[in-house]
């Protein structure tokens, strides 16, 4: 005993200077406020649960039973050689783990229904938040501590609803149970096996306070590692085109693996020790209550063999909810601070939507204006600076610039997916701000440089631009992008399925692809970020002969370093550092001398088809 005590106690003392955690994973303590709002998602379930209480009182009156009805089988029907009584007692007992095993299964159905349904309600919540979220939200988040949030969080949240509650409803009830069973069949017995209980209650509380330190380590690290796996499985090109496997490898088993491994550690030791502990403790009480009833019992005869059994019996399944009650408290703990990292990603306010009394945006005929814009994404970091830009209706824009100028930007604010900081921008005259925000969204078309495509079918892929596209829509739509031959060449034509990312496929047909899933949207304005960037010259003459159908009647934005893309612009726009330095078409800016013609001279020209 006195090693288990040394043991816990250097295990209390260890410092945390390595396993220091961000404030959000600080101990909070109970929270009435996350368990009123955990409730309302239970609460549709409460008859499941109300039911699952009921049967509570039946499972520990039958477990109560047993080791009475077995002391009167040692005491009544065996000494004195009734049959008829012990085969009666016989009959009671198996009946009564009978009905235990019933209502126990009958418990256990209707928990984990109300808790899953819960907790269902719970990760619906939380991913249409995350659809929702502007981008900046994303710009700042660490993928590994969402998929972290979305999986650890809400399981200690599972846990907590499916089995906590009711678990330790049931071990109150039934430890409760006990002692009062206990104290009727003999008090003196029942104070020698209390009085292990305060070294029991030392080690529950040295336990209970290093484990949920460790397990708040172990959810912690495990996002951590999540994260940068994910990462460099995305990266996994740049990793070994850099021959960075080796190096990533040692971070992985040095920092990332080893932290999480060694709060698992950690966590396990405590758990090596604490539970084994208990069970002794058990043990010991056994040991006492034999030694000193049975003494008592040979030199007194005031025990019966039946009820030194039946103390023995009940001393067994004392212990059990005590160990029960300190591992759900510390589940209780770490649900405490999983709905409080949960909740609050639901409280977080999302800061680009339609504000109320937002009106319907109406069929846009393409007019954009920027009126002296402004925005950044940091305060000390402006990125745009006094943005004046009229588009007229059907026009298109070619924006050009170094790396860094702010054409990605500026196109991220057509559709809100950032919100200008000063300013206005304004299609049609309605100023982006005072629209519904959807409306707006579903009349505009983007492709990407970086094409995504989803796990699905080559259709399902170009469907997602209009989910009510019929089959020969888009075929249509590829036809006119030309994507029809190349899709119809792959192994099983529209109905191949592509990996996510679309691996599988080229870049040029991933862009391809992109195409015909704006074109299907029919989009009132098209933005193309750098969109043909990565395209061979063939494939870009197969998109530039479909270019002048997919843009008739449309106001385009397109942010491009080809020459073949940009000459054909109504109007070329020139940025630098955020601001507009020229503007005109392609002649006239060759006329000026200035920042286009060093582009065009330095770099443009030279990718001309015909260099």
């Amino acid at each position: 005993m006195a090693v288990l005590l040394q043991r816990f106690r250097s295990l209390f003392r260890e410092g945390n200077v390595e396993f220091d955690l961000p404030e959000d994973l600080q101990f909070r303590g109970y929270d009435r406020r996350i368990v009123g709002r955990l409730f309302r998602y239970v609460r549709p379930y409460a008859r499941q649960m109300i039911l699952a209480l009921a049967l509570m009182g039946v499972i520990t009156a039958t477990s109560l039973a047993g080791p009475y009805i077995i002391k009167l089988a040692l005491d009544n029907a065996i000494p004195a050689g009734n049959s008829g009584l012990l085969r009666l007692l016989i009959v009671l007992f198996l009946a009564a783990q009978l009905i235990a095993w019933v209502a126990r299964a009958a418990q256990v159905t209707a928990v984990a229904e109300a808790g899953q349904s819960s907790i269902y309600g719970v990760r619906r919540d939380l991913f249409e938040k995350f659809q929702r979220q502007s981008l900046s939200f994303f710009d700042k988040a660490d993928v590994g501590i969402l998929m972290s949030r979305m999986t650890s969080d809400v399981n200690a949240l599972q846990e907590l609803v499916t089995w906590a509650i009711v678990g330790t409803a049931s071990d109150l009830f039934t430890l409760v149970g006990i002692v009062i069973v206990m104290l009727a069949l003999d008090w003196r017995l029942s104070l020698i096996t209390f009085s292990v209980l305060p070294i029991m209650l030392l080690l529950t509380a040295m336990w209970r306070a290093r484990a949920r330190d460790n397990w708040r380590r172990v959810r912690y690290y495990n996002g951590r590692m999540l994260g940068y796996i994910e990462e460099n499985i995305q990266g996994v090109r740049v990793v070994q085109a850099f021959t960075r496997e080796k190096l990533n490898l040692e971070k992985f088993v040095t920092q990332i693996n080893y932290r999480f491994n060694q709060a698992q550690r950690r966590a396990a030791r405590l758990s090596a020790l604490f539970f084994p502990g208990v069970d002794f403790l058990g043990t010991l009480a056994v040991a006492l209550v034999i030694a000193f009833g049975g003494a008592l019992a040979v030199g007194e005869s005031v025990f019966t063999p039946g009820v030194l059994v039946a103390f023995v019996m009940y001393i067994g399944r004392f212990f059990d909810p005590i160990r029960d009650l300190a591992e759900r408290y510390n589940t209780l703990q770490q649900a405490m601070t999983a709905g409080e990292r949960l909740f609050g990603l639901l409280d977080r306010p999302i800061e680009i939507e339609s504000k109320p009394g937002a009106v319907e945006m109406p069929p846009i005929r393409g007019e954009v204006v920027f009126d002296h814009v402004y925005f950044h994404y940091q305060p000390d970091l402006p990125v745009l600076h006094d943005i004046v830009l009229h588009v007229q209706p059907g026009q298109l824009v070619a924006l050009v610039g170094a790396t860094g100028s702010g054409k990605s930007t500026l196109v991220k604010l057509l559709n809100r997916s950032y919100d200008v900081k000063a300013g206005s921008l304004r299609i049609d005259g309605y100023d982006v701000r005072d629209v519904e925000l959807s409306s707006l969204r579903r009349q505009m078309g983007i492709v990407l440089q970086e094409t995504f495509l989803f796990r699905g079918t080559v259709a399902e892929n170009i469907r997602y631009g209009r989910l009510d596209a019929t089959d020969d829509e888009i075929v249509a739509a590829a036809r006119a992008i030309g994507a029809h031959e190349f899709i119809e060449a792959l192994p099983f034509g529209y109905q191949t399925l592509v990996e996510e990312g679309g691996a599988s496929l080229s870049v040029g047909q991933r862009q391809l692809l992109a195409f015909a899933r704006a074109l299907i949207a029919d989009p009132r304005i098209l933005v193309l970020d750098e969109a043909t960037s990565s395209i061979d010259t063939q494939t870009e003459k197969i998109i530039q002969d479909a270019m002048d159908r997919l843009l008739e009647g449309r106001t385009a934005f397109v942010i491009a370093h080809r020459l073949s893309t940009i000459v054909r612009a109504d109007q070329i726009v020139v940025l630098s550092h955020g601001r507009i330095v020229e503007r005109g078409t392609h002649q006239e800016l060759l006329a000026l001398k200035g920042m286009y013609y060093n582009l065009y001279t330095m770099g443009f020209a030279a990718k001309r088809p015909d260099a």
